[in-house]
């Protein structure tokens, strides 16, 4: 990732642009590639620490579902083509709505709970990559890799050059466990926020794709079944 350019660059271990072929090919030795997000959320301390934002944060979490479910209730009857969003036709009906000072004040209500909690999911997602250095350092060490670069940055690797999954395992011996309650005035770095971005994305993709997948049995499950005599 992009966000990790300067803190890779100090270790001496990757370029956080591989795009120059004459630099590559000036490197001697064994090459890896790794992707960041990946090793992150395999880690065991962020899926505890996501499990225990849950609990710690439950009530900010239900208070945010119910202001959501609230806001979504006010904005149905402007949602003219019934899309689940208010599109830029719809705007100024609700923007002359007499109510439209609630909505400002419930969609202010919501941020503000959603952030809550993803400073929490942030701050351990940080407190985690500050290891990621010392365990890509690590890893090169122990397999002799002169170079580790994002796997985004490469045009074609074998499956072998992937280290992901090692350098995970060198972080849950780094960093067994994180908290998830950040000191007041808590602000993530840029980098740290630019992977805690990724992350979400990637982690609200995957349960995507399951919804997808769980959807699409059950409508094979309702189509192969006997009809009733």
């Amino acid at each position: 990732m992009k966000t990790l350019t300067k803190l890779l660059g100090t270790v001496g271990i990757a370029a956080a642009a591989f795009t120059a072929a004459p630099a590559a090919a000036q490197v001697e030795g064994k090459m890896a590639t790794v992707d960041t997000a990946r090793v992150i959320i395999g880690t065991n301390a962020l899926r505890t620490a996501y499990e225990l934002v849950t609990t710690t944060y439950k009530a900010q979490i239900d208070q945010r579902t119910a202001k959501q479910n609230e806001l979504t209730e006010l904005l149905r009857p402007f949602d003219t083509n019934g899309n689940g969003r208010i599109d830029e036709a719809e705007l100024p009906a609700l923007q002359g709505a007499s109510n439209f000072q609630q909505f400002q004040q419930l969609e202010g209500e919501v941020a503000s709970l959603t952030n809550q909690v993803n400073n929490a999911r942030g701050f351990a997602v940080e407190q985690i990559f500050q290891q990621y250095a010392p365990a890509v350092e690590e890893v090169a060490t122990a397999e002799h890799i002169q170079m580790i670069v994002p796997v985004e940055s490469v045009l074609y690797a074998r499956q072998e050059a992937d280290v992901t999954a090692k350098i995970t395992e060198a972080l849950n011996v780094k960093v067994p466990s994180v908290g998830v309650v950040p000191p007041q005035n808590y602000r993530p770095s840029q980098q740290g926020a630019g992977l805690f971005q990724e992350i979400q994305q990637r982690l609200l993709t995957a349960q995507l794709i399951q919804q997808r997948q769980q959807q699409q049995q059950q409508q094979q499950g309702n189509t192969q079944a006997p009809a009733g005599r």
